[in-house]
């Protein structure tokens, strides 16, 4: 199997497992999902490094290995325990529904990139469309549920989605760059998840449908 082949097939893998995050009721089980997910970004990360001869994505897969694999889904995973709610309250959007938009946002994608004639991505179209679908999909996630924790997780989908699509479009930008992009998302993750617990505290819910006082 070539190179192009693998980062593509890894590439479907990550929207299947985006699905999953999205359409998990468990929150618990919606982190690890996102853990899962998140390996499987590492692996593409690596396959690209492999395959383009992209020394800087070695530094990529290390660092999205420890803060997204480990260090975010412990942050989701640790706000759960503080708030005690395991299970998403019901969700904006019904199963079936969101469901359907996501397979129509996964089409969008791939219409999107057709047009794109660019050498860099012309092995690579499905993994470049499978990050934009990861981006809406993430987007997908804020807007059709209502729990804030997995409105947070649908922020990660969104930023892995950004993140793939940077390695795709500039593999050898410098690691700089990489761990800049990292402490910026660990850091809103942390914000967003102490802002969940506040509001837990206070309301008693991450329902955000819930949140009216907050309305000015």
């Amino acid at each position: 199997m070539s190179g192009t082949s693998v980062v593509n097939a890894l590439a479907v893998l990550l929207i299947l497992t985006s699905m999953l995050v999205v359409e998990t009721r468990k929150l618990r089980r919606a982190a690890y999902m996102y853990s899962i997910q998140s390996l499987v970004l590492v692996a593409i990360f690596l396959s690209l490094a492999v395959f383009m001869q992209a020394e800087p994505l070695y530094i990529w897969s290390i660092t999205a290995l420890i803060t997204k694999t480990f260090l975010v889904p412990c942050l989701i995973i640790r706000t759960l325990k503080t708030v005690g709610n395991q299970e998403e309250e019901g969700p904006a959007l019904e199963t079936s529904s969101s469901i359907f938009l996501a397979v129509g946002l996964v089409a969008l994608s791939f219409v999107i990139v057709e047009p794109f004639h660019m050498h860099a991505v012309l092995k690579l179209k499905v993994a470049l469309a499978v990050s934009i679908a990861h981006f809406l999909l993430g987007l997908l996630c804020i807007l059709a549920r209502r729990n804030a924790l997995k409105q947070i997780l649908g922020y990660c989908l969104m930023e892995n989605g950004s993140h793939l699509t940077l390695a795709i479009m500039a593999y050898n930008a410098p690691e700089t760059v990489e761990i800049g992009i990292l402490t910026d998302a660990v850091f809103a993750v942390l914000i967003m998840t102490i802002i969940a617990r506040r509001l837990f505290k206070v309301f008693g819910t991450l329902d955000t449908d819930k949140f009216t006082l907050l309305k000015g």
